[in-house]
């Protein structure tokens, strides 16, 4: 079982910055990492991925202003979040597939909170 812990939410104005991190307890090199977010009465919505193989992904909504990166050395990943609007206030979820086992794990989440 691998625990994943989010980190880095918080209350930022519009058009501020944040940066959230997902770090898990073991190298990370194998896994891809995905970022989702979740707002009330609405579905767990993907925002951004970086797979193993170098690749990254991002909803068409944030791919100006967010950035996914790793840091194999720390088992972590971040999501670095800029010009933050208030649509994008939600619980930020991380999850790392390992495409040899197949099995995925979750974090529990960090808040962002988009204040106008």
């Amino acid at each position: 079982q691998v625990q994943l812990v989010e980190s880095g939410g918080g209350v930022v104005q519009s058009g501020g910055s944040l940066r959230l991190s997902c770090t898990a307890p073991e190298s990370i090199t194998v896994y891809d990492v995905a970022w989702y977010r979740q707002s009330p009465g609405k579905q767990r919505e993907w925002v951004a991925e970086t797979r193993s193989v170098g690749i990254t992904d991002y909803l068409d909504s944030v791919r100006d202003r967010f950035a996914i990166s790793r840091d194999k050395e720390k088992n972590t990943v971040y999501l670095e979040m800029r010009n933050l609007k208030a649509e994008d206030a939600a619980v930020y979820v991380c999850s790392a597939y390992n495409p040899i086992t197949t099995r995925t794990y979750w974090g529990r989440g960090t808040r962002v909170t988009v204040s106008a």
